[in-house]
């Protein structure tokens, strides 16, 4: 984004600007809360910047004597019927924007715009633009029941400058905590959105290199690939790298449209004028048909886990290594979509507790990601962390392509001393990984840090939950919160194996 002439809003009145449109949607009856509210704001955001983004384009396109082929046509573009405050408003507001046909705000008769936006396809410049728009609204309703507040909703938002870029870092920035403020609805299949901190972590030490392809397959609402972007943009210095992080270094995925449209809209506050976000299922495709060239260079993710997929998904993965568990499926993927060559293809992904000490199709993942990667890092995280979302202890395996495992590093992160857990209130903090980050290149064995060769844990049935040989075993002196923890832990297990039973008591065809 180029800078703006005008004077950028301050991050205070944007603040003020988008809680006054918050609050404008809370007196509509038709909104049930933040899940309705927060899609209702990013889809009128989404045309204001697409719309201050055509304009932008359109102006270069003049100077450089191109053709500009615009993703909209009149009258659906934001000027033509949103730009003026006193423009429709009430019912025929909402008949422009809801129904199947409706009058134009030219007066003729037309397709309604969120049809319009649905149905968009065709060739030129703004294919792709077009194609990224009708995915994210067929997903989306209009949700207000009043014409007039909605009128006040659109007045508000095209106060927004988004061909400010001082505008557009500081919105990013507050979008960001809407999105964590509506997350407290997340997880009942097992969705939990990863804390900042350890995101801005993951990112950190697996460092990815402009040039570099960077793959989120299970993208939310576009968290890792945020902060991914970020750390590529440090190294953009000339107009070739800008192009090059612009059009082919951020890659996602993601099958839910709420997520979808939310990621579309996290990425552009950012920076990123075109985000490839592909909006199926990532496991939709066979293992054995992902080649070389669909692969890529980094993975950072924080699958589903806890979830379960149909049969039909379960198909595309070799039969030994099949099952309905959603996180382990991820992790087959995300082993085939590192690229080969070179050997520096590398991942960092968020797993539950049972992926370590899983067994059977569990431990045959695993098996294989031993003999076939090198799992060089395992973090595990304290109690809390992905508060209040759920309690399941988490761990952050890092692995890359440059041979087989020899040893596995652990790495006990401990919670802040004179602290029992981690809350909602008081969440991890990114400072605190200082130690870790420090410890991560100049690696010794220390009160936190310990490996296991990979031969011990082949020989005792790839289990990964290793206990830190320094921590004290004696277990009454552990905090209650601890405690409680390991009891869970085990209980955890036993569904797990009590699980696997009852699948082969229904595979045998026995009751």
């Amino acid at each position: 984004m180029t800078k703006s002439t005008s004077t950028p809003t301050t991050a205070q009145s944007l603040g003020s600007l988008l809680k006054s449109a918050r609050d404008i949607m809370r007196k509509d009856k038709g909104l049930n809360g933040d899940l309705d509210r927060l899609p209702l704001l990013t889809w009128i955001m989404f045309l204001k910047f697409l719309d201050d983004l055509e304009l932008q384009r359109e102006e270069e396109a003049k100077l450089s004597v191109k053709k500009f082929a615009p993703a909209l046509e009149a009258p659906y573009r934001w000027r033509d019927w949103a730009s003026k405050p006193d423009g429709l408003t009430g019912d025929e507001l909402l008949a422009f924007i809801n129904n199947e046909e409706t009058t134009l705000p030219d007066g003729a008769r037309g397709s309604g715009l969120f049809r319009y936006l649905r149905t968009l396809a065709g060739g030129g410049d703004g294919e792709d633009r077009r194609e990224v728009i009708a995915t994210v609204f067929k997903g989306v309703d209009n949700r207000m029941k009043s014409g007039y507040l909605l009128r006040d909703v659109v007045n508000k938002i095209a106060g927004i400058h988004f061909t400010s870029s001082d505008e557009l870092h500081t919105l990013g920035t507050l979008y960001e905590s809407m999105l964590r403020e509506m997350r407290d609805a997340a997880g009942d299949s097992g969705e939990f959105y990863t804390p900042r901190a350890v995101v801005r972590f993951m990112v950190t030490v697996t460092d990815p290199r402009l040039g570099e392809t960077v793959l989120d397959p299970a993208s939310g609402t576009g968290g890792f690939l945020v902060e991914a972007y970020n750390h590529l943009a440090g190294q953009v210095k000339t107009l070739a790298d800008r192009k090059t992080l612009q059009t082919k270094s951020i890659y996602g995925c993601e099958a839910k449209p709420l997520p979808y449209l939310l990621c579309q809209m996290n990425l552009l506050l950012h920076g990123l004028d075109s985000p490839q976000i592909d909006p199926g299922n990532s496991l939709r495709h066979k293992l054995t048909d992902i080649g070389e060239r669909d692969r890529v260079d980094v993975i950072l993710t924080n699958p589903p886990f806890g979830g379960e997929e149909e049969r039909g998904i379960q198909g595309n993965f070799p039969d030994d290594k099949q099952t309905s568990e959603t996180a382990l499926l991820f992790l087959q993927l995300i082993m085939r979509k590192l690229r080969r060559q070179g050997g520096k293809g590398r991942a960092a992904v968020v797993v539950p507790n049972g992926t370590l000490f899983g067994d059977g199709v569990c431990a045959r993942i695993k098996e294989e990601l031993l003999k076939e990667f090198n799992l060089h890092t395992i973090v595990r995280l304290p109690n809390g962390v992905f508060a209040p979302y759920t309690g399941i202890p988490t761990n952050l395996l890092f692995f890359d392509r440059s041979g087989p495992t020899g040893e596995v590093w652990y790495y006990e992160h401990p919670l802040p001393e004179g602290r029992k857990n981690y809350t909602k209130t008081a969440p991890i903090q990114f400072d605190e990984f200082a130690p870790l980050i420090a410890w991560w290149n100049k690696r010794k064995e220390n009160e936190r840090a310990w490996q296991v060769p990979a031969a011990d844990l082949l020989a005792n049935g790839c289990n990964l939950d290793r206990k830190n040989p320094s921590a004290k075993d004696d277990a009454t002196h552990l905090p209650p919160e601890q405690l409680v923890a390991n009891i869970l832990r085990k209980e955890q297990r036993i569904m797990e194996i009590m699980g696997n039973i009852n699948k082969l008591i229904k595979k045998s065809g026995r009751k």
